[in-house]
């Protein structure tokens, strides 16, 4: 059996990588419901495996699929996949950001305006036969300062749809330097705890990164802020926000991530009854990226790049 062109995807996909893979040459195996320890017995047969999050590609995965060149992430992050493993073992990774940056960049924007305006609250209030003027007054953005932890494809993006509304962004990124744009000036960590209105996370989950937002780091902004974390759950805690939204800290915190997802496991979370009773923050379900317009473009982005290998 001729394992060099075959792709096992373990994941709902847009079928525009399907069909353009076959168009490479190789023979896709659409397995979208397949369990992990199913996956384990037959990875060895495969070249190629594609993943959203359900799947972490870890090293004994990687030590049985023996004839593995590449590993297709349809989505942004890259944290359920053992990246130094795979550069030992000369694996491929592949990712898409540039296909749902401007997704998050949107949903972020959504958060934002939502909470400074106190959308999901109103609502809820005249359905219940409230009518609070006062009590839902907003903030404009326009003049307010924007800080955004993390500028690659997403922070650039949320960047770039704030361009209009006349506010002033600043962005540090600890592993950039001189990337400062037209959408964002670039800062350091000291300057965005100092003037930030609004705190934006857009960062991947690493070792580095994991708790960055806790009590102690919120308790040094100089002012209230918005907090919007469109990245990954567990780089903020949400006891954390919690408090900080209690103290007066936190003005509204919009969540698309949380530290845990999914129920039952989040509902059993000591912070999530004072999560969910808490008027000022959003909540998604882990969403942001994850628009009908981005469902093909992540597709179209991963066959690209797949195509790109195949050239060099």
């Amino acid at each position: 059996m001729d394992t060099n062109n075959k792709i096992l995807i373990v994941d709902d996909i847009h079928p525009i990588f399907i069909e353009q893979a076959e168009a490479m040459g190789y023979v896709c195996d659409y397995q979208p419901l397949i369990k992990p320890n199913e996956a384990l017995q037959i990875i060895g047969d495969y070249a190629g495996l594609v993943i959203r999050s359900k799947f972490n590609v870890d090293k004994p995965v990687m030590d049985a699929a023996h004839n593995l060149r590449f590993v297709c992430r349809a989505g942004a992050g890259m944290d359920n996949i053992d990246e130094a493993y795979a550069a030992e073992k000369n694996i491929t990774l592949i990712n898409a950001p540039e296909g749902n940056m401007d997704a998050v960049g949107e949903h972020a924007v959504g958060l934002l305006l939502s909470l400074m305006n106190h959308f999901i609250t109103a609502d809820a209030e005249i359905r219940n036969g409230e009518w609070k003027r006062e009590a839902n007054r907003g903030y404009e953005l326009k003049g307010k300062t924007v800080g955004i932890i993390g500028y690659g494809f997403m922070g650039k993006s949320f960047a770039k749809k704030l361009s209009g509304f006349g506010v002033d962004v600043i962005a540090y990124d600890k592993y950039k330097t001189g990337f400062s744009d037209q959408y964002a000036r670039e800062v350091s960590m000291e300057q965005i705890v100092k003037l930030s209105d609004v705190l934006s996370l857009h960062i991947p989950l690493t070792k580095e990164t994991k708790g960055l937002v806790n009590e102690e780091y919120l308790f040094h902004f100089k002012k209230p802020i918005f907090f919007i974390n469109t990245s990954r759950g567990k780089v903020a805690e949400v006891r954390a926000i919690v408090n900080a939204v209690k103290q007066g800290k936190i003005l509204g915190a919009g969540l698309d991530v949380l530290e845990t997802e999914k129920f039952p496991a989040l509902g059993e979370q000591e912070w999530f009854d004072d999560l969910k009773k808490s008027g000022k923050i959003i909540l998604t379900p882990h969403v942001a990226g994850w628009t009908f317009d981005s469902y093909r473009k992540i597709s179209e982005v991963m066959a690209e790049k797949l195509r790109l290998i195949i050239r060099e």
